[in-house]
């Protein structure tokens, strides 16, 4: 099994060596411009390792395959290799532990990555919430891994397929010390077959591969530049986009990085450095930010390379993750740089606790007593999907969507709290009208049963509320004064609200007579009440001239919450669109207790919030497929199931090039002179089919039938491309299987004395795959090309 990440943690997480870094170290060549979008370059990927088994799978490696440190043993207290625990609750196949029951009373199962259901779970949650990409982990397939690791392709490559995801391979050379022959190999006769997939990841029309731990320092890669290298320019020969994931301090080959590597690095087509136990803190990431991020990113732009950085939730274990705020000062700090996409890890890896998939929420949903810290772990409620729903934000503010923020717009909690088998108002966000010295409203929903709010004096009445975080059936209230108080009566009145604004009376002013003798604790039976906000109305008070509250717990029947969400919106269509919004109308919801709004979503992240049944989604890109849904909500904070989805492409912009970036495929190449080089937007790469093989062809998917009435043909514009005559027909396809023809075969020059480049204009046609079939070259016996453009007129 392969060495786990967690453990390369070295000097740096002191920050040592941040005091030696340096901001000023850029370069004096010119910057060259990024890659166009593609599915890593603007799009948020995720790092998903699908290496979870459990007996009974089928899975060919047998046994609790990464949940116990003894794969023959099930997993407990004490042969575990996870310090997270999984929402288990939307998996329809389980495997029961040998962990104990959880709080709630329920067994401990896990999952299996092998059962494919597992996998369509962790895909569908990319699709919802806004995850482009996932780079599927491959560490050493030629032992005993391999067979359950290539049928883990396949499961990721259908989810990917089924969710409208992307995915490529991440191998990992962790312990693989004959990659240098193993990895070509495994490529050719297996990974590269994916590639036909239409949901492989592309970037500048090639499929991508990354290569992970090429110039780490530790021992398990005790590897020299030369076989890296040669492995890195391998890869670009079968017209790879190649991306290496690389220690942390590659570009001064100090503390994680072995010196002399910096050629390796720079082979790369984007580099994405490794972060995870570099920081703990929100400090921590400014300083990287400031001293490594910064002179990363002038590195790469100097030279081309397209800079993928990793970000991360935090360590859940660790207590890290600040609710939420870690995480989202990692995005904002990689957004501002200007990072050309994001890399996230991880998705799944419960082992080190730094997953974003669906988590569990309280100590009802861990294993009891089996010191696993679920997400509300420092107090603050979060639904198990909180981190996937960070994502979406972030992926958001990465593609221009949401402006950049430093403050997380996203709420912990949304939709009804978890179940806790206790007090909704523990930890929760109080105010009141006002404060006496130093007993703030908080004081009566912590811990302490001795802390206490006290109002200001003054006439009554006085007030005291709490929010409750979402609506629910409230119909219990206790309320205590600290145990060694004298006896005292407050009058008071309760009310509630749904939106904070407008309160209705739940029980009318009484006396709650507060006795030391009894505990000096007073409880109520409430009406059962829809209600998210509680307030405690104070009119009196026999024992002090002010309102005082030690002690606030509010509950609700679980017999009688409302757990009913509305019925699916249905009809959802698009009725207009622009070359920078999307307009959409749908049939409204159905629901017991009434519809409260609508949330209009792109993936997983929520893009419009309405009352009604439209709504305008703006700050799109042009030319570019998007996927809306959209769920009701009721009063009670119950969300519907997402409708089905639409899809539209957004207008083009005048001018554009519909082309640039879209995948790619041909009759042949040689060498590195792939397809994917007709639209990386570089003048100077080319796409070369076999030598004396006529006719052959090259050709662009744009992604959706567009109207297209122009193409541009380019050779490289160097003098040393002396002037050719290639022959030429130009064809296009709705499906990519009947062609039919834009432009007839004739002859077209090439020229270097007016820029290599020929136009060719017809009549205007819809077509997706636009083909260029060469049938002859007077300069050299193959077909040639450096650019297709193509545009609307």
């Amino acid at each position: 099994m392969a060495v786990s990440r967690r453990r390369f943690v070295t000097s740096v997480l002191a920050g040592s060596a941040l005091a030696a870094a340096s901001t000023t170290e850029l370069l004096a060549s010119p910057a060259q411009a990024a890659s166009p979008p593609g599915d890593v370059v603007g799009k948020v990927t995720v790092g998903y390792q699908g290496w979870f088994s459990a007996p009974g799978d089928s899975a060919p490696i047998g046994g609790w395959w990464h949940w116990s440190r003894d794969r023959f043993q099930p997993p407990s207290p004490a042969n575990t290799t996870i310090v997270s625990w999984p929402d288990m609750r939307e998996y329809t196949r389980s495997y029961p532990t040998a962990y104990p029951n959880l709080g709630n009373g329920s067994p401990a199962t896990l999952f299996s990555s092998y059962d494919q259901q597992t996998v369509d779970t962790h895909f569908r949650w990319m699709q919802e919430y806004g995850c482009d990409t996932a780079a599927l982990q491959r560490f050493n397939p030629m032992g005993d891994e391999g067979p359950t690791r290539d049928a883990m392709t396949q499961k990721v490559r259908s989810a990917a397929e089924r969710y409208g995801r992307k995915f490529y391979i991440m191998y990992d050379v962790t312990d693989w010390l004959t990659f240098q022959a193993d990895i070509k190999t495994d490529w050719t006769t297996k990974m590269s077959a994916h590639v036909a997939s239409s949901a492989y990841a592309r970037q500048n029309g090639k499929p991508v591969v990354c290569i992970w731990g090429f110039g780490f320092s530790e021992p398990s890669r005790p590897f020299t530049p030369g076989p890296c290298l040669e492995v890195i320019n391998w890869f670009k020969a079968q017209g790879c986009y190649v991306i290496g994931g690389v220690p942390t301090w590659w570009r001064q080959g100090i503390e994680d990085s072995r010196p002399g590597f910096l050629d390796v690095y720079h082979a790369f087509h984007a580099i994405s450095p490794w972060m995870v136990y570099r920081a703990r803190t929100v400090e921590e990431l400014d300083s990287y930010y400031n001293n490594v991020n910064v002179g990363d990113m002038a590195d790469c732009a100097a030279r081309g390379i397209d800079y993928l950085p990793c970000v991360m939730p935090g360590d859940l274990a660790g207590g890290h993750r600040k609710h939420g705020d870690f995480y989202w000062r990692h995005i904002y700090n990689m957004v501002r740089l200007g990072s050309q996409g994001l890399y996230v890890s991880m998705y799944d890896e419960y082992n080190e606790g730094n997953q974003i998939a669906k988590t569990s929420e309280t100590q009802a949903t861990t294993p009891a007593g089996a010191n696993i810290r679920a997400l509300d772990e420092d107090g603050v409620a979060c639904s198990s999907d909180y981190y996937l729903r960070i994502t979406g934000d972030g992926g958001r503010m990465l593609k221009g969507q949401l402006a950049l923020t430093a403050v997380r717009p996203t709420p912990p909690m949304v939709g009804t709290p978890p179940p806790t088998g206790g007090n909704l108002a523990a930890g929760r966000v109080t105010s009141a009208s006002s404060q006496n010295g130093p007993f703030p409203a908080s004081n009566a929903v912590d811990s302490d049963a001795g802390s206490y709010w006290e109002s200001g004096s003054g006439s009554f009445p006085h007030w005291w509320q709490v929010d409750l975080g979402a609506s629910h059936q409230v119909n219990k209230l206790v309320v205590r004064l600290p145990a060694g108080w004298g006896a005292r009566t407050q009058t008071i009145t309760v009310q509630g609200s749904v939106d904070g604004g407008s309160f209705a009376t739940i029980a009318g002013a009484s006396a709650f007579a507060f006795d030391p003798a009894t505990g000096n604790t007073v409880t109520r039976t409430l009406p059962t009440t829809t209600t998210r906000y509680v307030r405690l109305s104070i009119g009196g008070n026999t024992g002090w001239p002010a309102a005082q509250l030690a002690q606030v717990e509010v509950y609700a029947g679980s017999d009688t919450a409302d757990t009913t969400a509305p019925t699916t919106p249905s009809g959802l269509t698009v009725t207009g669109k622009t070359t920078t919004s999307v307009s959409l109308a749908w049939t409204a919801s159905t629901d017991s207790v009434g519809v409260t709004g609508y949330q209009v979503r792109q993936g997983g992240a929520v893009v419009a919030t309405v009352t009604g049944t439209t709504a305008t989604v703006s700050g799109l890109s042009a030319s570019t497929a998007y996927s809306f849904t959209v769920t009701a909500r009721d009063a009670a904070g119950n969300t519907s199931s997402a409708s089905s989805a639409v899809t539209v492409t957004t207008d083009a912009a005048a001018n554009a090039d519909l082309a640039r970036g879209r995948p790619t495929s041909e009759s042949s190449h040689v060498q590195s002179y792939g397809s994917g080089n007709v639209v990386d937007g570089d003048a100077n790469s080319y796409w070369e089919s076999a030598n004396s093989a006529f006719p052959q062809w090259v050709q662009v998917d744009l992604g959706s039938s567009r109207t297209v009435g122009r193409v541009v043909l380019k050779l490289p514009p160097s003098s040393a491309w002396g002037s050719r005559t290639q022959t030429l027909a130009v064809q296009g396809s709705t499906d990519g299987g009947s062609f039919g023809t834009l432009v007839a075969s004739a002859g077209r020059t090439f020229n270097p004395a007016t820029g290599n480049q020929v136009t060719l204009t017809f009549t205007a046609a819809e077509t997706r795959y636009v083909r260029v079939t060469v049938t002859g070259n007077t300069g050299w016996p193959a077909g040639q090309l450096s650019t297709l453009e193509v545009y609307q007129s």
